[in-house]
């Protein structure tokens, strides 16, 4: 519902966007949709509060149990805060006639926080047991876990980082690896030193016979890498430079020249096309070619970003602007950039080893029924 809410508050024209529907009536339709949907959701709510009540209680607040009611509970507290960043404005224009503006600090003052706690729990649960984690053990659990990213904290800062943000975020991603790492550790060694299994076998059989447990893991390591990656956005670089032909500039470790222009025209479009000679370390690494393209009926041209991908970091490379003699580029250094679409296939293969049919549950179905 909020999904299509969100269409609906940028397609009907609420909020000014590029994707509008204009004077159509489209908008009063996603309303009535919405309206129908709240109505009937709510409905069956309430008439299935009995059986969505919940046979058990929480035994401990220190319990596995406990961290996916808190993980939970932050998830929404990041969704509202979306939500009401998204609605403030329009809300602020109904009651006061201004209309105020919410940006990106609001989004990154309250959301950041919030995100840094759920990979915190993202590290915590693996330590603590169902039902009930007595303090003395979950303590003697979390220090090796704890000492170690504390020490690569320091090491990350004599290296130069100072952001608080990102160290935490660091520090953080470190002490979530340790404890997921132990964790496998523990179950392969066991296995080998029970079954005398070799440590790849019984890392696969681990992860086989018990695919909820060691999947949802493998989705955790997802998450550090996806965090690793938005840590790197704290070490993005960004410059608009002016060249002639001819012309080089330096941006990093990059020198960038400019070769000139190209007009092309196809039967929707007329493009033009700056050729730029990327260098690394003085190593030329290619041809980038950003473009601005008019399409027949647009009084507005549209850009095409040139890109270039590494492991290491991402260069984008924008033709904002030209004429005869120059033309004006803004040229982005954003590292780690393909680590968060790793990150996803991680979690997408922790997925994936989750929903497999667990032989070991089936065995024990037949036997009950």
């Amino acid at each position: 519902m909020l999904t299509i809410f969100g269409t609906f508050i940028t397609r009907s024209g609420i909020i000014a966007s590029v994707h509008s529907f204009g004077q159509s009536s489209l908008g009063y339709m996603f309303l009535a949709f919405l309206g129908l949907v709240l109505v009937v959701s709510l409905t069956l709510l309430v008439f299935r509060l009995p059986d969505l009540k919940s046979r058990n209680r929480l035994d401990s607040l220190l319990s596995r149990e406990s961290s996916f009611l808190y993980n939970n509970l932050l998830v929404v507290g990041i969704a509202f805060t979306v939500l009401w960043g998204t609605l403030f404005p329009i809300i602020s224009e109904a009651v006061r006639g201004v209309k105020i503006t919410v940006g990106p600090p609001f989004f990154n003052a309250v959301i950041i926080p919030i995100a840094l706690a759920l990979l915190l729990l993202t590290g915590i649960c693996p330590l603590i047991a169902w039902r009930k984690t007595s303090v003395k053990k979950f303590l003697n659990k979390i220090i090796l876990p704890t000492v170690l990213p504390l020490i690569g904290t320091v090491i990350f800062f004599l290296a130069g980082i100072r952001s608080t943000y990102v160290l935490i975020a660091l520090t953080l991603c470190l002490f979530v690896t340790i404890t997921l790492t132990l964790e496998f550790y523990t179950g392969v060694r066991t296995r080998h030193r029970m079954l005398s299994e070799n440590y790849a076998l019984a890392l696969w059989n681990l992860v086989a016979r018990n695919k909820r447990r060691y999947g949802g893991y493998i989705v955790h390591f997802g998450v550090v890498v996806a965090f690793l990656s938005i840590s790197g956005s704290a070490f993005n670089t960004e410059e608009q430079v002016n060249l002639k032909k001819g012309e080089t500039v330096d941006i990093k470790q990059y020198t960038i020249q400019y070769d000139g222009l190209s007009t092309y025209r196809t039967v929707n479009k007329e493009t033009v096309s700056a050729s730029l000679v990327v260098f690394e370390n003085g190593r030329r690494l290619g041809r980038m070619l950003p473009e601005k393209s008019l399409y027949k009926g647009q009084d507005q041209p549209t850009t095409d970003v040139a890109i270039r991908t590494s492991l290491k970091e991402d260069l984008y490379v924008i033709l904002a602007g030209y004429d005869e003699e120059s033309v004006t580029l803004k040229v982005l250094v954003n590292p780690l950039v393909v680590w968060l679409w790793i990150g996803g296939v991680i979690m997408g293969l922790g997925n994936f080893i989750v929903i497999l049919n667990d032989r070991r549950t089936k065995r024990q179905e037949v036997k009950v029924a």
